[in-house]
């Protein structure tokens, strides 16, 4: 069965809650997306991937599941989204689901159930006694200190890598991993076209779950790609999704190329393409809570260092947000130059070998919000941070960092017009609307041919029918530049030399010694007027894409 059919489409996240509401009760919802499905094909896309729909507590909204094989009422029923499924095939939309199955909510049947010792859910999850009146080892959680809560009931600790109401499931088990299997038929046997799957590279521990002896990874080293990780990946391989026509794409926290080759390649790969997060780190240290000054050359060795590696070998995933990360443009780009720099980051990743996805307003270019108290945030992670925070520091010193780096950033509802509420809901929105919104909306940018939006539309279309983008080698030109990033592709004669200025000061550039500058033509930039001669000078976040031949 050839699946190849997500190396020639590009993807649109959509995190539910804050895309469109269609029932006016301020939350986003499936019959906002039924209504947005004609915007979706007018842009270009042929994929959605929705963040999770199921049931939820909403510890970590969505990300903690009560129910695998069912939408959250606040979205809607399964009557809703088989009809969402089947208008957007009828449009040559493929949709993939959120898959979480590294934990659950403890609010899931399984869980709730676990707690009697005697039950055959109990080994469903990590439950252990403690020690030397303690957690069972000294692993940390990702969004608390300790990866281990007691359970007065049962006089025993549980596992969670995350939030404490996302409990680790033991994947070591078989009826878990049946479990597994069976949820992915269920939606598969529904028509759905495949998986992003949430931390997969965590959900083998090792055996005894030993102590870390890493001071500073604290158990990390020993559940990151576990010692059972690609057997558990190729049995649902095997199982299930070899016997339909869809994809899997994980999610591999701390991912290197060395670590993601072994998912990727090979006649029978565990996954089909990798979320890694290097690239993601242009400005920050592995997290977005220990910033540093962006750094273009940090951020150009990532996307190379991916393109390089896996050429001939495996298939990349291109992105520049998600639901996880600040809005692009407020950290690698510049909110004064908005469009500009959000054209240039556009092209800077859209022309790359690999799937690109767009996250949900990108295409438009929404920016940061700052809301002025802790109580107006709603994401446990920030939440987690700030408390850790102010225990060293004044509040008003650990606010702005909280800012900067929460995931809210990103959570904001999308903005569709300059009505109240941005034209997302005519109720009172569920979380904040950024007050840029009168002037960065869908319904604007539809109006302006020069916007993002629909520079935005032009280079999907380009990419989409391009054998340049979809088959063509990649080869970086002065990667230590600090201001410019530029790169070319080849396929079979052609190129395309790509030039993206990530600076507001200008910069020169001399054209490489092949270009024949007066055979090249120019196919997109973000300024109007072409410079005569081969030796330019950018412009604040000057983009130019060329094509030629030898």
């Amino acid at each position: 069965m050839n699946n190849e059919w997500y190396k020639d489409r590009v993807f649109y996240q959509i995190w539910p809650r804050s895309f469109r509401d269609g029932n006016n009760d301020g939350i986003g919802d499936l019959y906002g997306v039924y209504e947005s499905l004609d915007y979706l094909k007018s842009l270009g896309i042929g994929g959605i991937w929705f963040s999770p729909l199921y049931p939820s507590p909403n510890a970590d909204y969505g990300y903690d599941i009560s129910d695998y094989k069912n939408i959250h009422p606040d979205y809607g029923d399964l009557e809703i989204f088989r009809k969402v499924l089947d208008k957007a095939h009828e449009l040559d939309i493929k949709v993939i689901m959120d898959l979480v199955v590294n934990h659950t909510s403890d609010e899931h049947e399984w869980f709730v159930k676990s707690r009697d010792e005697a039950s055959p859910y109990r080994d469903y999850y990590f439950w252990r006694k403690g020690k030397k009146n303690g957690p069972p080892n000294n692993w940390d959680s990702f969004f608390a200190k300790d990866a281990w809560s007691y359970d007065p009931k049962t006089d025993a600790y549980y596992l969670h890598l995350f939030h404490e109401k996302q409990v680790d499931l033991n994947m070591d088990n078989p009826k878990v991993r049946e479990e597994v299997k069976d949820i992915m038929r269920f939606w598969l046997d529904m028509g759905v076209d495949g998986f992003r799957e949430d931390v997969i590279t965590f959900i083998s521990k090792p055996e005894g779950l030993p102590d870390s002896i890493s001071v500073a990874q604290r158990g990390i080293e020993l559940f990151d790609s576990g010692p059972h990780i690609h057997e558990y990946l190729q049995e649902f391989r095997r199982d299930v999704l070899d016997h339909y026509d869809c994809f899997v794409v994980g999610e591999g926290p701390m991912m290197s190329v060395r670590k993601a080759l072994p998912y990727l390649s090979g006649d029978h790969p565990d996954l089909d393409l990798m979320f890694h997060f290097q690239h993601m780190e242009g400005d920050c240290f592995f997290t977005d809570y220990v910033p540093h000054p962006f750094s273009l050359v940090k951020l150009k060795h990532a996307f190379s260092h991916w393109q390089n590696a896996l050429e001939g070998k495996a298939w990349n995933t291109l992105y520049l947000e998600n639901h996880d990360h600040p809005r692009v443009i407020s950290r690698y780009g510049s909110e004064k130059y908005r469009t500009e720099s959000g054209k240039s980051l556009a092209v800077s990743y859209m022309f790359q070998k690999g799937t690109p996805f767009v996250y949900q307003g990108q295409e438009i270019g929404m920016t940061n919000i700052k809301l002025p108290d802790i109580s107006d945030y709603k994401d446990c992670m920030a939440l987690k941070h700030y408390e850790a925070g102010i225990r060293h520091k004044p509040k008003e010193k650990v606010l702005p960092k909280i800012q900067k780096a929460t995931r809210d950033n990103a959570r904001t509802v999308m903005q569709w017009s300059d009505e109240p509420n941005a034209g997302f809901s005519t109720a009172a929105p569920w979380f904040a609307v950024n007050p840029n919104y009168p002037e960065v909306n869908v319904e604007t940018e539809e109006k302006d041919p020069d916007s993002l939006l629909h520079f935005y539309r032009d280079l999907i279309h380009y990419r989409t029918q391009s054998e340049i983008v979809r088959y063509g080698t990649y080869k970086e030109f002065e990667p230590l530049n600090s201001k410019l990033y530029i790169y070319e592709r080849e396929y079979e004669g052609r190129k395309l030399l790509v030039l993206c200025s990530f600076s507001e000061k200008p910069a020169k550039y001399s054209f490489p010694k092949n270009f024949d500058f007066r055979k090249a033509k120019l196919i997109f930039a973000n300024y109007a007027d072409n410079p005569s001669t081969p030796v330019i000078q950018t412009r604040p976040y000057e983009c130019r894409v060329y094509e030629y031949e030898k």
